[in-house]
């Protein structure tokens, strides 16, 4: 049996896509070859685990025509998967599978795509009807059931290579020297525009807050390659000793960002990527969510505090505040999410990792 796994494109997808994967695996053992379909990112977020066996390497907004929609569609003809396991919902991601002349197309119907697949998985509906949203866990697990997979866990999984968390202790180390108390990691990124950000102001704010009430602790201001301005601004307006941050660190790949989680105490994330890699290492984390559906990032509900404002215009699921007034995370209060973060700790006591 050869099946190919056509993965999302975010960082945050697919990391909730993981349990998936893992109920494909084992669904149809070690004899099956597994190839996942994914951007260059996707594969060094997954590097470590045992679910895939190949890789096709596809991103058609990047200018590599190794990496483009023909290609990748080439490489899938060339593999002859039996099935493709469709796991996002858009209409390119059934279009390479279906260029890619795979059997069988397993996924969900909708964005106009019901003509690609072979076997088109009915969105959720409610007792009148009405299609409702289920978290991606999920609704990843409907499409992969719909393989003949046996439904599996929920939970999220990576695995932080030992290369990783080698460079990852020496980051840490370089930057808090004798501090060895819990790690805090702090993120306010997002490369799916501004509207999900708290702000820099309130990250500095509450990094200091934190800073002034845990025994010995370290707080990591983490940051991308192009947040780097931002994480510093961070840093200095923090001004305090136990704070430091990621944007010297001459390079940033994904797996020290995996390596730093796998080492944390405690997160506090807006609603992006680092909030599911750090649920996939169990960290407890306070997720500030704004204008996105809280049902759409619920990685780990019980190890997740969400904080959001419930008002009107929320969730409007736009990358920009088309309002201005960022009233869904300018009304979330430093303190309030600096208690959640100390509640937190608390009951997960077992979860502070000194390194």
């Amino acid at each position: 049996m050869h099946l190919a796994v056509i993965m999302p494109r975010w960082v945050g997808d697919a990391v909730m896509a993981t349990p998936a994967l893992r109920a494909l695996r084992n669904r149809f053992g070690p004899a099956a070859r597994i190839t996942g379909v994914m951007r260059p990112v996707i594969a060094d977020l997954l590097a470590g685990t045992a679910w895939l066996d190949d890789v096709i390497l596809y991103d058609r907004h990047r200018r590599d025509p190794g990496m483009s929609f023909a290609a990748a569609a080439k490489a899938l003809r060339s593999a002859r998967p039996e099935v493709a396991v469709i796991l996002p919902n858009s209409l390119s991601s059934a279009a390479v599978a279906w260029r890619g002349r795979a059997r069988r197309r397993v996924g969900t119907a909708g964005h106009w795509r019901r003509w690609l697949l072979t076997d088109a998985v009915p969105p959720p509906r409610d007792d009148r009807g009405r299609v409702t949203i289920q978290p991606p866990p999920q609704a990843f697990m409907d499409v992969v059931a719909a393989a003949a997979a046996a439904r599996g866990p929920l939970a999220v999984e990576l695995v932080a290579t030992p290369d990783e968390l080698a460079s990852g202790d020496a980051v840490l180390a370089g930057l808090f020297g004798g501090r060895d108390g819990p790690l805090v990691i702090l993120n306010d990124n997002s490369s799916n525009g501004t509207a999900r950000a708290w702000g820099g102001e309130k990250l500095a704010a509450l990094a200091r807050w934190l800073a002034e009430r845990l025994p010995d602790p370290r707080v990591l201001v983490h940051c991308g390659p192009a947040d780097r301005e931002q994480a510093r601004e961070v840093v200095v307006r923090a001004a305090h000793p136990a704070v430091a941050g990621l944007q010297d660190v001459p390079d940033l790949p994904l797996g020290l960002s995996k390596a730093v989680f796998a080492r944390a105490s405690l997160a506090v994330s807006s609603d992006s990527g680092p909030r599911h890699i750090a649920a996939a290492f169990g960290v407890p984390t306070v997720a500030l969510v704004g204008p996105i559906d809280p049902r759409l990032g619920r990685s780990d509900p019980d190890r997740c505090v969400e904080i959001r404002r419930d008002l009107a215009c929320s969730p409007c699921g736009k990358k920009e505040c088309p309002l201005v007034h960022h009233d869904c995370l300018r009304l979330v209060t430093v303190e309030e999410v600096g208690e959640a973060a100390l509640d937190l700790l608390a009951r997960f006591p077992d979860h502070v990792r000194p390194t």
